[in-house]
């Protein structure tokens, strides 16, 4: 079982992340997993954090020679804006955020919720994921995400292959596919910015080079599309997540929402073995188990809970009302929201690649994941 946690506040020393059944013979690039971690600190409309932290990777364990081991591996990403010892804790909750709920739950202080409720801590889950890029790769699988839609606005993406859309996307400040709406999107969040406001959006991640059977139908917990939902969920901000077509098929008939399965033997070698669809309004996803299209899952993330036009709010000591109070914070994120949900993501795969092929060794995966295609090939 492929499993990790993470620690570490938004303003400690550091953030770790603490990953279990990462098989063994993988070898480690940390330039990719840097990668990750700037594209998760750009986009346009993010704030000042993002100025001072340079976040960069350290590899703590779990590695020899740039290869890992088969042990626990930790990564840790150093906070250069540590200064939590010296932070003063909030008197008014902001609404939105876990600050009233976590101080009421744990009869404390606000700031020791919301220093570990902080998206800040997201960091080591991107680290976690691009990590996993490195072992998917080895089996042809490609995770690619990108903004589809902010503050309601939403951006069409543009044709083209895998390759010339990622193209697209690096060039894109907001890490959308369609260079031509990114100045009207730019004016939307620069005017929000002006009146204090926030925006949030809608991020898409497509997983290309699947091959069938990850996951399950035999136990809830085990089917893939449940362990995708729970993992982008779990994001901070995020309030919805949608599989294909999503809540789209719920106002359908069916003969508009199920794919036809036809055969192409040209295409037996491909991840779909001939098994083709001419739509993929299931997301790749049927009975908890990849069908050998690619997987699609949407996210919907709400707009940032700190704004400079502060909600009405309490002092929690004298039980007044006052005005929110106020953290640095962005005017919007959705841009890093589609990096955290992208690398989210490909840790679930990679999990579910390790269930179907055994973890103990990138070679045995190898061997293993052979011997499926060719006898699946077959069925």
């Amino acid at each position: 079982m492929l499993r990790y946690w993470t620690a570490g506040e938004s303003h400690g020393k550091a953030l770790i992340a603490l990953i279990d059944g990462f098989p063994a013979g993988v070898a480690v690039d940390e330039g990719p997993i840097n990668v990750e971690l700037r594209r998760r600190q750009g986009g346009y409309g993010r704030g000042g954090r993002q100025r001072i932290e340079t976040d960069t990777v350290d590899v703590r364990a779990g590695v020899w020679h740039g290869v890992t081991l088969g042990s626990p591996i930790a990564l840790e990403v150093a906070n250069r804006d540590y200064k939590l010892e010296r932070l003063d804790d909030l008197p008014r909750p902001r609404p939105g955020h876990g600050d009233l709920t976590g101080a009421v739950k744990y009869l404390g202080s606000i700031r020791g919720v919301l220093e570990r409720a902080s998206a800040r801590e997201t960091t080591v889950r991107v680290a976690t994921g691009a990590l996993c890029k490195q072992l998917l790769a080895h089996f042809g699988i490609t995770v690619f995400g990108f903004v589809l839609e902010v503050g309601g606005e939403r951006i069409e993406p543009v044709a083209g292959t895998l390759e010339e859309l990622k193209a697209v996307r690096d060039q894109s400040e907001l890490y959308a596919l369609n260079l031509q709406r990114d100045a009207a999107i730019k004016e939307l969040i620069d005017r929000a910015g002006k009146e204090g406001d926030t925006l949030g959006g809608i991020v898409e991640v497509q997983v290309h080079g699947v091959p069938f059977g990850l996951g399950t139908h035999a136990q809830w917990d085990r089917k893939l599309d449940g362990r995708l939902a729970q993992a982008v969920m779990a994001v901070q901000a995020i309030k919805g997540v949608e599989i294909g077509l999503g809540f789209e098929a719920a106002r359908r008939p069916g003969s508009q929402v199920h794919d036809p399965i036809h055969y192409d033997a040209s295409r037996k070698q491909s991840p779909t073995l001939g098994y083709e669809r001419p739509t993929n309004n299931a997301g790749g996803l049927e009975a908890g188990m990849t069908n050998g299209q690619p997987i699609v899952i949407r996210a919907a993330k709400k707009p940032i809970s700190t704004l400079r036009k502060a909600l009405e709010s309490i002092n929690l000591e004298t039980k007044q009302p006052e005005a929110a109070s106020y953290e640095r914070s962005d005017v919007c994120a959705i841009s890093a929201a589609s990096v955290i949900v992208e690398n989210v993501v490909a840790f679930e795969v990679a999990a579910a690649v390790v269930d179907k092929f055994g973890g103990d060794s990138l070679v045995e995966m190898q061997a293993r994941h052979k011997l499926f295609l060719e006898m699946a090939a077959g069925r």
